[in-house]
């Protein structure tokens, strides 16, 4: 419960500063991770971004204001952050399809997008399979591209990576390597710090690292390990999404911010079908 009451304080912090500055590094503060973890479960949970949440909430407002006062657009755009003109237009648009000035006349069709709030889901035969293990460190081996502290576009980066590297004679190279566990080809999100954040596609092995390949090791830890079987992305981000919404706010434990894992069937000849885990890193609450 304690994770789900920070969440709900992190919506009123937001609330109460949509017209003014807005910190992430604040609400990660009062969430108590760090902001790019914050960030990251923050998506998970809601399926959107921070910044797209914040934008639908400003938007939801100045919609409001533009309905019932007179205040110059220019004014209403100031309040929620935008100094251009065109800035405002765009993200109104996008959130309501029509331009602040149409907003004004009665009939028009706008969107509200009320703000979040967090409880615990109670879903009647969907069980979560897990098993909770405490592993040594982890070293693997494989390729890795480079991510941001911008969610939105993470999001785009990883599965574009993974086409690219199914189509790679390197791929069969990697899965080749495995020979420690968790057995399988392993997906990777690790943060070191804003300047060093990576999406690994890797083998858990001691073998030597092959030419054109880098190694990392994933700190000593307790893993909460869930089944996922299928291929598709929306299957990950739904385990992730119940691990903090539905496993984590009643299991006595805290989300370590270490690496993620994904872990896949071993398939030389490309592809993520089949039985997969999610190796999620989590530590006894303080």
């Amino acid at each position: 419960m304690k994770w789900l009451r920070q969440l709900s304080q992190v919506i009123d912090y937001i609330e109460k500063n949509l017209d003014g500055n807005i910190s992430y590094d604040e609400a990660a503060k009062i969430a108590c991770l760090s902001t790019y973890y914050f960030q990251r479960m923050f998506s998970y949970i809601t399926g959107i971004t921070l910044s797209e949440y914040i934008r639908r909430r400003r938007m939801t407002k100045a919609a409001f204001e533009l309905q019932t006062t007179n205040k110059k657009v220019m004014d209403i755009a100031l309040k929620y952050g935008y100094e251009s003109p065109t800035a405002f237009n765009r993200a109104f648009q996008s959130i309501h399809g029509v331009s602040p000035t149409a907003a004004r006349t009665k009939g028009t069709l706008l969107n509200a997008y009320p703000p979040i709030s967090f409880s615990i889901s109670i879903i009647e035969g969907e069980n979560m399979n897990y098993r909770i293990e405490t592993k040594k460190a982890i070293r693997i081996v494989g390729i890795k591209t480079a991510l941001n502290e911008d969610m939105e576009e993470n999001q785009k980066i990883a599965p574009v990576f993974w086409n690219k590297v199914l189509k790679n004679p390197l791929f069969s190279d990697i899965c080749k390597l495995t020979n420690k566990e968790p057995n399988g080809i392993l997906g990777v999100t690790a943060y070191i710090n804003p300047q060093n954040i990576y999406y690994y596609i890797a083998a858990p092995t001691d073998k030597p690292v092959p030419s054109g390949m880098v190694q990392f090791k994933i700190p000593a830890a307790t893993w909460v390990i869930f089944e996922c079987n299928g291929h598709f992305k929306e299957s990950i981000q739904a385990i992730f999404k119940r691990f903090l919404t539905e496993w984590l706010p009643t299991s006595g434990y805290e989300y370590a911010e270490l690496p993620d894992i994904e872990v896949y069937p071993i398939n030389t000849a490309g592809g993520k079908s089949g039985h997969a885990e999610v190796w999620i890193a989590v530590k006894a609450q303080n």
